[in-house]
């Protein structure tokens, strides 16, 4: 467990000198990469950032998601050309009509609920998805910034609460026990939009 710890130090510290240099555009630039063509770990980059500046947290937080959303684009492009095709070959009929489905009836949150969580959830088939099955790219581009938000906000508060260390031993939670989790999210959605939709609505008072 200590050497874990050294070892995942040493690799913070690697990614920190890094990026170190280019400011608050190292963090823009990893979240630009990771989401575009490059998978980097831009939680530990963020958690970098964060532990070393805590009260320009938020500053970390908006860069990164801005990298993240713009790099999407380049996803983007590639499902409007041909993202149907990719996702028949990657994924099984039965679970691609269930993202259809998804997407036809909640297209923000089926994009923005994914876009929170870490790896190794399969984010970029997601935003095939959503530019196979035709996500106008303003709502496309907010949802992604809207969930990325989230999760770099969430590596934030853990890092200042208890180091850029937790960050990593939260990840290996995450991907131990991944299906658990995005259970708990989907179920959480569902049980919001349940609610949301049985408030009673209230009657306007008619003018005589």
């Amino acid at each position: 467990m200590k050497s874990l710890k050294t070892i995942l130090s040493k690799y913070t510290a690697f990614l920190w000198a890094l990026m170190k240099p280019l400011g608050i555009w190292g963090v823009f630039l990893a979240g630009l990469l990771d989401s575009s063509f490059i998978g980097l770990p831009v939680d530990v980059v963020v958690a970098g950032y964060v532990y070393a500046n805590p009260l320009r947290f938020l500053l970390y937080v908006l860069m990164a998601s801005a990298g993240s959303t713009l790099g999407s684009l380049v996803v983007y492009w590639i499902g409007l050309k041909g993202g149907a095709v990719l996702l028949r070959k990657r994924m099984a009929p039965e679970r691609l009509l269930k993202i259809e489905t998804a997407f036809a009836k909640h297209q923000f949150l089926t994009l923005m609920i994914p876009a929170m969580m870490p790896p190794p959830t399969p984010f970029k088939l997601f935003e095939l998805a959503a530019a196979a099955f035709e996500m106008p790219i303003g709502r496309f581009l907010l949802a992604i910034f809207c969930g990325r938000c989230l999760r770099f906000l969430t590596v934030s508060f853990l890092t200042i609460k208890f180091g850029p260390q937790f960050v990593h031993g939260f990840g290996a939670f995450f991907r131990h026990h991944f299906w658990w989790l995005v259970l708990g999210a989907t179920a959480g959605a569902g049980l919001w939009l349940w609610r949301s939709r049985r408030k009673p609505r209230t009657a306007k008072p008619r003018v005589s």
